[in-house]
């Protein structure tokens, strides 16, 4: 008795006839053929069998592996000067990016202060259109000043104020 059927699931002809044989019924001998299983997933012309375009591709796979943020702190980066407006980008750039704060280096400290001045409106629109940057406080540095404290000749002390008059 294989596969969990007995005698008792065989035809009664094809049973009397193998006793009349001298065989013994057994459910191998009679074999109902299997219908196939209906493949929903694979059938031609199924809904969800169209190819999709290298966009979504492109989209679902980096919303899956978790680089949106990262990628949209580099569209802040690339897009600047329309989120700053072209003449303040001219004197400003994005060079940091740390735990929510975009550090921005300006040309001139005058700059620096005008544009502390306008934190509010740019956060405001850098939020706006890139949401998923995470982007919660602008700092604005000056320009990057040569510094008299670090090399092979320095002294402690106040540094260049003694030796200017």
């Amino acid at each position: 008795m294989t596969e969990g059927r007995g005698p008792a699931d065989i035809p009664e002809t094809v049973a009397t006839y193998l006793r009349l044989r001298g065989l013994e019924p057994s459910a191998r001998t009679f074999r109902r053929k299997r219908r196939r299983a209906v493949d929903d997933e694979n059938a031609p012309f199924a809904p969800g069998r169209d190819p999709h375009g290298v966009g979504d591709v492109l989209a679902t796979l980096t919303r899956e592996a978790g680089w949106d943020p990262q990628l949209a702190r580099e569209d802040v980066v690339r897009a600047w000067d329309e989120v700053a407006g072209a003449d303040t980008a001219q004197h400003t750039r994005p060079v940091a990016f740390q735990d929510g704060t975009l550090t921005v280096q300006a040309d001139s400290t005058a700059w620096a202060k005008q544009l502390q001045l306008m934190r509010a409106h740019i956060l405001s629109e850098i939020v706006r259109r890139y949401p998923e940057a995470g982007v919660k406080t602008i700092r604005f540095l000056g320009p990057d000043v040569p510094s008299w404290k670090w090399g092979p000749r320095t002294i402690p002390g106040r540094g260049p104020r003694d030796t200017y008059g």
